[in-house]
């Protein structure tokens, strides 16, 4: 043939720059590309050979790899179906391209996804290439080689070749600054990374021996993938023992996981694959983006958020899909169908194994089940079906260990935790070193407690309290444990409003500072805690979905408050109100006269004005009544001040308050020395 020069036919003024400016970030794709290529001559190749219009021998149809950093160059070389001429002139020179403004707009943010919406996986090669030539020999009977020469410019020389076997090989010139592409460790990482799978030998360097003391190349070309690979076989010829291998092989320095799932559909879209079940513990720091999506056995990305529900993004494991294309961009992804039924298909899948093992293998579901419980637990508050399905299998464990389905455990507990309400109470812990005493006067009520130590089970528990019908979650130390599941109405304790107030400032002054609290006198019995110090199950809750980054940052930065309930009828509280009334009673009601007079005065003035408007109100009216609100606000904080000074001194009232705070790790540092010294000078 003649030699040939021109330009490649793009209605841009030269690609090459945009190439290399909108790719660069992703620019080791490239060898992903020339590879498939590659691949994709060798599979047309052996389809002539079906179908019977190529009769020639096939022989070694391995692909080449070969690096040379001498030369600073790379090439890529199959015994594929070559190219004619024509077809270099078609497929290389001729690239159907849009006007250069309208696709920089177009694509700017899909730049990892123009190369394949173009059909450009040769140019790729011009991201890390200052030349490159092909020298290609077509598998047509009478073809003559053909040579294409580029300098990453629209010009080009083609003319006749000397090669002499049929295929192609493509050389890369490399940049000096992709110096790393001629180096074996660098090859060896991509083709690993995006090679490893493909369905055609690819031999990349020589096999080694150990031989005096060093390895040595042999002979013997070193193949870098695995043609067949496990996904691809049926599983009725496998046996665990290759589904442990296999993981191992994809990840080295994993433990094992805990089970796996093979995939095989062909109808209505093609995916094959395997998932499995790593450990997962009480961390939501669990790497993602450990499941690898293969398109024909080309490595396509490890991130497929847009193709399984993020909830399966925990899952290890290959899904291949030949319906997923190889370069595709993520709206794409997040409206074609078939990755929609990609998506439906692999849940289903997941919660089919799920409900078989746990129907059918209970004591192994059992055994892993503080493994999977995140996971499962993460699938129900983030994807409708798949908790709908779960309900079926999730399991539910108590703080003696034991393991109940959610209809079972509710049959359990419903006849001693159903309160007056009709409502049956879900007891839960999340620490069952830390609530051991409330555990205790739990389960010596006949209740049973739930443990909830997963950093999920804020926002858990409060779905589950729409899924489960005529049921509250409370955790064990929100209140005391008359309280917790209420059979009838407690009755108060008969106190006045001064009294309630004078509890109240005695309490908060022997308690720490910087936080809110709640005190509430309770009847409870003699034998229950003198002091009791809680948390409302509401606000707790909340914080912990705060801390966990629910969206409801506001209660996280409220300061902690707290339920300080008092036991009226203990002995303990009995005595130090005993000792409150000898010590300042007459105090107290002397500042509760005053104030009940000026109570009574208000009360006249407003008698005697009720039905005016403000301005109809005399001046001295309303001058008397100021007087006497800083009159009334005078006397209180006297009183107030009466009670504090009392609280402070009185050893008893320091010591059932800090018994309180220890038993809820609330007692630290100078306190806690305190509480120590005291405890021994009282003994």
């Amino acid at each position: 043939m003649t030699a040939q020069k021109g330009k490649i036919g793009v209605t841009t003024e030269n690609i090459f720059p945009v190439i290399k400016k909108f790719l660069y970030s992703d620019h080791e794709i490239f060898l992903r590309e020339l590879v498939a290529n590659a691949v994709d001559a060798t599979q047309k190749l052996k389809a002539l050979a079906g179908s019977g219009d190529f009769k020639g021998e096939f022989g070694d149809l391995t692909i080449s790899i070969k690096a040379d950093p001498k030369k600073n160059t790379l090439t890529v070389t199959d015994r594929g179906i070559g190219m004619t001429s024509e077809e270099v002139d078609k497929y290389i020179n001729q690239i159907a391209f849009s006007g250069a403004g309208e696709f920089l707009e177009k694509y700017k943010d899909q730049a990892n996804n123009i190369i394949g919406h173009f059909g450009l996986g040769f140019y790729s090669a011009f991201m890390v290439s200052k030349k490159v030539t092909i020298d290609t020999l077509s598998w047509q009977d009478g073809a003559r080689p053909v040579r294409w020469e580029c300098k990453g410019d629209p010009e080009f020389t083609m003319k006749e070749g000397e090669r002499t076997d049929r295929g192609t090989e493509i050389t890369l010139y490399l940049d000096d600054d992709s110096k790393e592409f001629s180096t074996e460790a660098e090859i060896e990482r991509l083709l690993k990374k995006y090679c490893r799978f493909m369905p055609v030998a690819i031999a990349f360097g020589k096999e080694k021996e150990w031989k005096d003391g060093k390895y040595t190349d042999t002979d013997k070309d070193r193949i870098i993938n695995d043609t067949d690979p496990l996904w691809n076989r049926q599983p009725s010829s496998l046996k665990d023992e290759d589904y442990m291998k296999f993981y191992r092989e994809l990840y080295p320095m994993q433990e094992d996981p805990l089970f796996y799932i093979h995939l095989n559909v062909d109808y209505p879209f093609n995916l094959t694959g395997i998932l499995y079940f790593p450990k997962i513990k009480d961390s939501l720091d669990v790497t993602k983006n450990k499941i690898q999506l293969y398109c024909n056995q080309v490595f396509v990305t490890d991130s497929v958020e847009n193709i399984v529900p993020d909830f399966l993004t925990l899952l290890h494991g290959v899904i291949d899909s030949p319906d997923i294309p190889l370069n595709v961009s993520r709206s794409y992804l997040q409206s074609d169908s078939n990755v929609k039924k990609i998506s439906t298909y692999i849940t289903r899948k997941v919660a089919d194994r799920l409900e078989d093992i746990f129907k059918n293998n209970r004591s192994e579901y059992e055994g892993k089940w503080d493994n999977l419980k995140l996971f499962i637990e993460y699938g129900m508050l983030s994807d409708e079906k798949f908790c709908e399905r779960a309900m079926k299998f999730a399991l539910l464990k108590n703080t003696d260990g034991k393991y109940f389905g959610y209809e079972d455990y509710r049959k359990a507990i419903e006849p001693a935790q159903t309160d007056k309400d009709k409502k049956v109470v879900y007891l839960y812990a999340t620490d069952s070193v830390e609530q051991y005493a409330y555990i205790e006067a739990a389960r010596d009520k006949g209740y049973d407690v739930l443990l909830m130590d997963c950093r999920l089970d804020a926002h858990f528990v409060s779905l589950l309290e729409t899924k489960i019908a005529d049921s509250r979650f409370v955790r064990v130390d929100s209140d005391s444990i008359d309280k917790l599941i209420l059979k009838s109405d407690i009755s108060e304790p008969v106190m006045s409003d001064i009294e309630k107030e004078d509890l109240s400032v005695m309490f908060e002054s022997v308690l720490p500072e910087g936080n809110t609290y709640f005190v509430k006198p309770e009847n409870l019995s003699e034998t229950s805690s003198p002091i009791l110090i809680t948390q409302s199950e509401f606000i707790r809750r909340y914080r912990d979905m705060s801390a966990l980054g629910g969206g409801m940052n506001f209660y996280g930065e409220m300061p902690m408050s707290y339920n300080i309930s008092v036991n009226m009828e203990h002995p303990l509280i009995k005595k130090i109100m005993e000792a409150k009334n000898a010590a300042i009673g007459k105090e107290c009601e002397d500042y509760a006269g005053k104030m009940a007079g000026i109570d009574s005065e208000c009360e006249k003035i407003d008698a005697s004005n009720k039905g005016k408007k403000e301005e109809e109100i005399s001046s001295a009216d309303k001058s008397r009544r100021e007087e006497l609100g800083k009159e009334k606000e005078s006397l209180r904080s006297a009183h107030n001040g009466t009670v504090r000074d009392f609280a402070r001194e009185n050893i008893l009232l320091h010591q059932v308050a800090d018994l309180a705070l220890l038993a809820n790790n609330m007692l630290k540092g100078k306190a806690l020395t305190d509480f120590i010294r005291r405890s021994i000078e009282v003994l």
